[in-house]
C-alpha cells in the first residue's frame, strides 16, 4: 500500500512538471502572430496601400524642376573662314494646383477609405491565421489524446488475448473465442497505426502554422468574448465582422472614385513659374547670358474628351454598384458564419455531454463484463463488444471536445473578436496605424494644406 502511494504521487509530479513546461495555446498564438509568413506579407501589403494616400495628396502639391541644354554649331563656309556658334539655356520651373474640380479631394478620400479596408483585410487574415492555429493545436491534442486510447485498447486487448489462449488450454473456451480475440486485436494494431499517422500529420500542420513542432501541449483554456445569445453574436457581427466592415469601407472607397471620375468634366487652375538663363552669343563672347523670369496662371477647362470621361464614370458608377452588393453578401456571409459556428456550438455541447455519459456507463459495463466472464457466465465476444463500445464512447468525448472548441473559436472569428490580444496572447500587437501616421504627411506642405481646404470648400457648395 505504501509503495503504491509513493509511485502514485512520484506519477502526480511527474505530471505536474511535465504541464508546467508543457506549451500553452497563449503561446502558440504568440509564435504564429510574430512569425506566420500569411501576417508578414498582409502587413507588408498595408504597408505599400499606406502609399497609395501620400501619392494621391501630391495632388495638392507644388512640382519643381529643373532643366538645361547646350548646343554647339560649327559654320565651314568653301570660301574659309568660319565660326562657332553656341547657345545655352537653363531653367528652374515650379507648378502649383491652385483648384482640381474636386479630383484631388475625390482621390484622397478614396485612398483614405482604401487603407481602412485594407486593414481590415489584415484583421480577417490574422483571425484566419489563429483560427488555424487554434485548429492545429487542438488537432494535434485530440491525436494525442487518440493515441493514448488506442494504445491502452492494444493493452487491454492483448491481456485479453492471453487470457482467452489460456483458458482455451485448459478447455474453457473454443477456438472460435480465440479467433475472436485475435482479429479483435489485429484490428487494435492497425487502429493504433492509423493513429500514430494521423498524429504526425497534425505534427506537421502545427509546424506549418505556428512555425516549430509540437511537443507538450497543456490543456486548452477558456475563450473569452463568447456571448450569451446568437441576437447578442449578430449584433457583434453586424458592427466587427473584419469581411464586412471591409466591404463597407471599400463601398465608401468606390464611390469616392466616381466624384473623381465626375471631377474630370470641371475646370482646373494651376500656377506655375519659371525662372532661367539663356545665351545665343559666339565663342568669342561665351560669357553673355540673358535672365529670363516668368509667371502664369492657367484655368483649362474639358469640352470634348470623346466620350473617355462619360465611359470612366459609367464605369467608377457600375464599380460602386458592385461594392454595394459586395456590402450585403459580405453582410449575408457573416450571419451564415454566426449561424453556423452557433449551430455547432449547441450541437457539439449536446453531443459532448451525451458522449461523457456514455463513457461514464460504457465504463462501468465493461467492468461488469469481465467480471461476469471470468465468472463464466459471459462469452469472449460479450467482452470485446463491451470494450469496443468504451473505447468508442471514449473517442467520442475527445472529439466532441475538439469540435466544440473549434466551434467556439470559429464563433469569435465571425464576430471578429478572434485577435491576439482579446486572447491574451504574450505579444506585442502590430499597430496598422503607425505606418501610416509615419508616411502620411510625407513632403506635405503648408501650401497643399491651404489648397486642399479650399477645394473641400469650393467643391460642397
Amino acid at each position: 500500500m505504501r509503495m503504491a502511494l509513493l509511485m502514485s504521487a512520484a506519477a502526480l509530479t511527474a505530471a505536474t512538471m511535465t504541464q508546467a513546461h508543457a506549451e500553452t495555446l497563449q503561446q502558440a498564438l504568440a509564435s504564429a502572430y510574430e512569425s506566420n509568413p500569411t501576417l508578414q506579407q498582409q502587413r507588408a501589403q498595408l504597408r505599400g496601400l499606406d502609399e497609395t494616400y501620400v501619392q494621391a495628396r501630391t495632388g495638392f502639391r507644388p512640382t519643381v524642376g529643373a532643366s538645361g541644354s547646350g548646343t554647339s554649331l560649327r559654320d565651314n563656309p568653301p570660301s574659309g573662314g568660319g565660326y562657332t556658334f553656341n547657345t545655352g539655356t537653363v531653367a528652374l520651373s515650379a507648378s502649383q494646383p491652385l483648384y482640381t474640380g474636386g479630383r484631388a479631394s475625390a482621390a484622397v478620400r478614396g485612398a483614405e477609405a482604401q487603407v481602412m479596408a485594407g486593414r481590415e483585410a489584415l484583421r480577417a487574415a490574422e483571425a484566419s491565421v489563429l483560427q488555424q492555429v487554434v485548429g492545429a493545436y487542438e488537432d494535434v491534442r485530440r491525436d494525442q489524446q487518440i493515441l493514448v486510447i488506442r494504445q491502452s485498447n492494444l493493452e487491454v486487448l492483448k491481456t485479453q488475448l492471453d487470457e482467452t489462449t489460456a483458458r482455451y488450454e485448459v478447455g474453457q473456451v473454443t477456438r472460435t473465442d480465440v479467433a475472436q480475440a485475435k482479429a479483435q486485436f489485429a484490428q487494435a494494431k492497425s487502429l493504433l497505426s492509423t493513429a500514430q499517422g494521423e498524429l504526425r500529420n497534425s505534427r506537421a500542420a502545427y509546424l506549418s502554422v505556428i512555425g516549430h513542432e509540437a511537443a507538450d501541449l497543456a490543456p486548452e483554456p477558456e475563450l473569452p468574448g463568447l456571448p450569451a445569445t446568437v441576437d447578442e453574436a449578430f449584433d457583434i457581427a453586424e458592427h466587427g465582422n473584419p469581411t464586412l466592415m471591409g466591404a463597407t469601407l471599400t463601398e465608401q472607397s468606390s464611390r469616392a472614385r466616381v466624384d473623381e471620375a465626375k471631377a474630370a468634366r470641371m475646370p482646373t487652375v494651376t500656377a506655375g513659374a519659371q525662372f532661367g538663363y539663356a545665351n545665343s552669343a559666339n565663342a568669342l563672347n561665351s560669357d553673355r547670358y540673358d535672365r529670363q523670369l516668368s509667371a502664369t496662371i492657367t484655368v483649362t477647362q474639358p469640352l470634348f474628351s470623346g466620350g473617355l470621361v462619360s465611359s470612366q464614370v459609367r464605369q467608377a458608377l457600375e464599380q460602386n454598384t458592385s461594392d454595394r452588393i459586395g456590402v450585403e453578401k459580405a453582410r449575408r456571409d457573416a450571419v451564415q458564419q454566426v449561424s453556423v459556428a452557433w449551430s455547432g456550438i449547441l450541437s457539439t455541447g449536446s453531443s459532448l455531454a451525451a458522449s461523457q455519459e456514455q463513457r461514464d456507463a460504457a465504463a462501468i459495463a465493461f467492468e461488469g463484463v469481465r467480471e461476469e466472464y471470468r465468472a463464466g457466465l459471459r462469452t469472449t465476444l460479450d467482452v470485446l463488444i463491451a470494450e469496443q463500445n468504451l473505447r468508442d464512447a471514449e473517442l467520442a468525448v475527445v472529439t466532441a471536445r475538439h469540435d466544440s472548441y473549434i466551434a467556439r473559436a470559429q464563433l469569435l472569428a465571425a464576430m471578429g473578436r478572434l485577435e491576439a490580444r482579446a486572447l491574451s496572447a504574450p505579444v506585442k500587437a502590430y499597430d496598422p496605424a503607425d505606418n501610416f501616421r509615419k508616411v502620411r504627411n510625407a513632403n506635405s506642405t503648408i501650401i497643399d494644406r491651404v489648397i486642399e481646404s479650399a477645394e473641400g470648400a469650393v467643391t460642397t457648395k
